[in-house]
């Protein structure tokens, strides 16, 4: 009973000092072991290159969801309420009404309406006229925060109109001048419907930095537009702005009861649902098709480790010999292969969060190398490219690359436990 337990030596268990510093030393090469030195140092860098590009391409994507979502609510309402069963001449006090429920920043009355814009130059193009009291205007801050030139200071008790930049650059117009509005909907004559046109002169420009906006809305005074529309004492809709736009199924019941009449409700989700549904899809993709960066990278780790546990048979031997167990061997060479999968993996994210920082600066370095605009505003409708990190996207990227690179150590560590020491040593 007082027999002494044998003291267990000092650097022998599992993943000990003495395993740890032989895969450390086979991490390191020598003359003969440059080819796999190299296929080592590939591995590093695809598992470092894949990662990081995972981590871009998603932050990218997730910025550009993030800035269109602004931008697209920040315009436009977050509900709709429109009329079902008589016009909403109401619709002072359905808005004042609805503007007093919980959860609702406020509701704005809208009168829109198609029509034909004619500048200085070109032929004229496209664009929504969207009627609106001054006061709602300036709630509208992405709007009335990023007027460029002029003011919307009186916007109601003159006839002038405020447009984008982008349709100021394209017809010629500068602060001052008139825009020429041409609607299909006119007077309606003997002679059938004549096109209603009009010239209303140019009192601010805005810029929100989403070009669809920036070349196609004409912000107009209500009473203007309800005279130009033949929508006298009545609005097309009420857009009703909240503070959490992922809650508006919530508001919805509470809405229908404020408005004290029947109306018809559309959120946001459903007018933008292709939209946002096609950049979901397209995020998924780009998620797995990149993955196989990743994945490539990790089989160039069982290559690399399977030549490694070739040159160093006679080394296993030795150590099987000396009394080292098939678990201590498995265990060498896993922590050789998960060294280059876990220091590739930390590159990786070290170099993605670097890009992510600038990413703005390096798409201009490349503009200017190139000569080109790259990330056109004409076809990606922001004037920049944006780039947001998700935490928890990075931290499964991470994961993913971690476990990738655990499970490519497992197959060569295997092969070199279960060596046959005597073999090994009977063709040196």
């Amino acid at each position: 009973m007082n027999q002494a337990v044998a003291a267990k030596p000092a650097g022998a268990g599992p993943f000990s000092v003495f395993e740890r510093m032989v895969a450390w030393r086979y991490l390191r090469s020598k003359r003969k072991e440059t080819v796999i030195s190299v296929i080592a140092s590939i591995s590093f860098l695809g598992i470092m290159l894949g990662v990081a590009t995972l981590i871009v391409v998603m932050a990218v994507m997730n910025g550009f969801r993030a800035e269109l979502l602004t931008r697209i609510l920040g315009v436009n309402g977050h509900l709709v309420v429109t009329a079902t069963d008589t016009p909403l001449e109401d619709y002072a006090a359905v808005a004042d009404r609805i503007n007093g429920v919980a959860g609702v920043k406020y509701a704005i009355p809208l009168v829109e309406g198609q029509v034909l814009a004619q500048g200085n130059v070109g032929a004229g193009s496209g664009a929504l006229v969207r009627g609106i009291r001054g006061d709602d205007l300036g709630k509208v801050t992405l709007v009335a925060n990023n007027i460029r030139q002029g003011s919307i200071v009186g916007f109601d008790q003159g006839e002038g109109v405020v447009i984008g930049k982008r349709m100021a650059e394209n017809m010629g117009l500068v602060l001052g001048d008139s825009i020429r509005l041409i609607s299909p909907d006119g007077d309606v004559t003997p002679m059938g419907t004549t096109p209603r046109a009009k010239a209303y002169p140019i009192t601010g420009i805005f810029e929100v930095g989403m070009s669809e906006y920036d070349s196609s809305i004409v912000f107009m005074p209500l009473n203007e537009a309800q005279l130009y529309f033949n929508s006298e004492g009545k609005v097309g809709s009420i857009e009703i702005y909240v503070d959490n736009p992922d809650n508006v199924d919530a508001l919805k019941p509470k809405v229908e009861e404020a408005a004290q009449r029947p109306i018809f409700l559309t959120d946001w989700r459903e007018r933008n649902q292709t939209f946002f549904s096609a950049l979901q899809v397209e995020r998924n993709v780009m998620f797995m098709i990149l993955t196989l960066i990743v994945l490539v990278a990790a089989l160039n780790i069982i290559s690399g480790l399977i030549m490694l546990v070739k040159d160093k048979g006679h080394d296993i031997a030795i150590l099987r010999t000396m009394g080292a167990t098939r678990g201590a061997v498995m265990r060498i060479f896993l922590m050789t292969g998960a060294a280059i999968g876990m220091t590739g993996t930390l590159a990786g994210v070290l170099l993605g969060v670097v890009i992510c920082l600038n990413v703005e600066r390096i798409r201009q370095f490349f503009s200017w190398l190139s000569g080109t605009v790259l990330f056109n505003p004409e076809l990606y409708f922001l004037s920049q490219l944006p780039a947001k990190m998700d935490m928890s996207e990075t931290i499964s990227v991470v994961l993913m690359a971690l476990v990738l690179s655990f499970l490519a150590t497992l197959f060569p560590a295997w092969r070199a436990a279960t060596l046959d020491p005597v073999e090994a040593l009977r063709y040196e």
